[in-house]
């Protein structure tokens, strides 16, 4: 399915989906992707929801090299967000929507980053609206499966 007709070729715009692909920017990727507004497509390794832990999801939020402040429990307040890191990370699930288990998410959310899993058809839409209204998302999809 064709998503956008055009598309700003200075953002990452998913442009269509189907079976096996996704579209970004007028190019097909037959295997999990994941990317940002601006920025390279990356290839996510990948290939089911049950595959997906907590350093993939910091991986794709850019916190992989964040250092922790080891301390910081003592001070009382939560962890912060790193200046950077996106509001929301989107998990395209496939066909269907398929949750991910709390201890997955939890670090990313600990930090005030959104993790909203759905199939990829719902949050190749979610980006291309958030990315258009100038929000800081990553979109990580796994393809359709044929």
């Amino acid at each position: 399915m064709q998503l956008q007709a055009e598309s700003n070729p200075a953002l990452n715009t998913v442009t269509a989906y189907g079976p096996d692909y996704i579209e970004i920017n007028a190019v097909a990727y037959q295997h999990a992707v994941y990317f940002s507004p601006e920025g390279d497509i990356q290839r996510w390794e990948v290939s089911q929801v049950g595959d997906i832990n907590a350093a993939q999801l910091r991986q794709i939020a850019g916190l992989e090299n964040a250092a922790a402040d080891p301390m910081a429990f003592l001070d009382g307040e939560p962890a912060q967000k790193p200046d950077g890191a996106p509001e929301v990370v989107l998990i395209g699930t496939g066909h269907t929507q398929r949750f991910l288990p709390r201890h997955v998410t939890q670090p990313l959310l600990e930090l005030g980053i959104g993790v909203e899993a759905m199939s990829t058809q719902a949050a190749a839409r979610t980006y291309n609206i958030l990315m258009s209204e100038g929000r800081r998302v990553v979109a990580a999809l796994l393809p359709l499966e044929p």
